[in-house]
Order: structure tokens, then sequence, then C-alpha cells
């Protein structure tokens, strides 16, 4: 965590006020200092993540907060920013892009870097409009992250009901994979940005 502090100094980014590996106390250094940017290890896990963006959620200053880890795969990376986290980076990712995360976030982008995907080329989903209703409302579930199971409870139907519209949605937009159409979906949003 020093070797971070260090980089953050190295690249003029956000002043450091607290650096810790206990999740207890960077807790109580959340509520005291109130930062307004959260750099945290991957190595919490994507459960213990999501429990922790709805404790920082209910702080009265919103806290944005970048993932930073390694490996990272494709999919781990789609979790945490579908999550609530605002920028995802691999720990030996080259300090330039480091900072250019950093700069995004604090601006109140949301950031991710090419090498965190494992097919940067992925199609933005242009077809949406020759897709039906429900696929579209299944595609807006994937986005958000719920499993089929989640997305057919949802929605009332089964299952398999929501693999066939999964199947349609790939080969309507010729986007490959539920995390490609995540990914698809925060870049047409505009909520992520990819370091190139």
């Amino acid at each position: 965590m020093e070797g971070l502090r260090c980089l953050m100094e190295a690249i003029d980014g956000p002043r450091v006020v607290a650096v810790d590996t206990n999740v207890e106390a960077i807790a109580a250094a959340v509520r005291e200092l109130q930062p307004s940017l959260l750099i945290v290890d991957k190595g919490l896990g994507v459960l213990n993540f999501r429990d922790w963006m709805r404790v920082l959620k209910a702080a009265e200053k919103p806290i944005a907060v970048i993932v930073w880890g390694t490996p990272m795969s494709q999919s781990e990376a789609v979790r945490f920013l579908q999550a609530g986290a605002s920028g995802v980076i691999r720990k030996n990712a080259p300090l330039d892009q480091l900072a250019d995360c950093v700069r995004a976030v604090a601006a109140g982008r949301s950031w991710m870097e090419t090498d965190a995907v494992s097919d940067p080329g992925l199609p933005l989903r242009t077809a949406r409009s020759s897709l039906t209703p429900r696929e579209v409302q299944v595609m807006d579930l994937v986005e958000n992250g719920l499993k089929n199971r989640e997305i057919g409870q949802s929605l009332g139907i089964r299952t398999g009901t929501v693999k066939i519209h999964l199947k349609h949605i790939f080969e309507k937009t010729g986007i490959r994979g539920r995390y490609g159409l995540a990914l698809s979906g925060l870049k047409l949003k505009g909520l992520l940005a990819v370091a190139r």
C-alpha cells in the first residue's frame, strides 16, 4: 500500500489521506475523513465489495471507488463496475494509465484499462432497435449484473426462455457473451472510458 501512496505522489494525483489493509480501519477512516476517492484492492472480492459499496452509498458525501488488482479477468472487471466501482485497473498497469484512471474517476467518469478487457474490440451495441421489447428488457437486466435465474424471476419467465432471448440478442447485436454485452452497454451509455 505504501507503494500506491508513492505512485499517487509521482502522478501528482489526489492527496493520500489514509492507507490501511484492515477493512474496519478503512471504514473508520472513510467515516472520519470523508475522502472523494477510494482505491480498493481486488482481494476484497466482488461479494464483499458489493457490501462495501452499500455502506459507501449510504455516506453523506459520495465516494468514487477504483478497484486495483492483479490478475483481473474481463468478467471480474465487469462485475466490479456493475457493483459500483468507477474504475478498474491492474496493479502492474503503466504509471500513465494509473494516472489516467485516477484523473477520470476523480472527474466523475468511469474508467477501465484495455488490458483488463480480453476483447477491447467489442462492438458497440447498435442493433437495439431490431430487438424485441422482451430482448431489450433481458439485455438491460444483464447490463445490471443479474444472472439468468434472477432475470427469469424478475420478468416472470423461465431460465430457458432467458437463454433463448440472450441467444437472439447475441445474434442480432454481434456481441459475444454476457460480459461483452455488459461492457457494450456501459460504453454505449457513456459510463465507461477504455484506455487504448
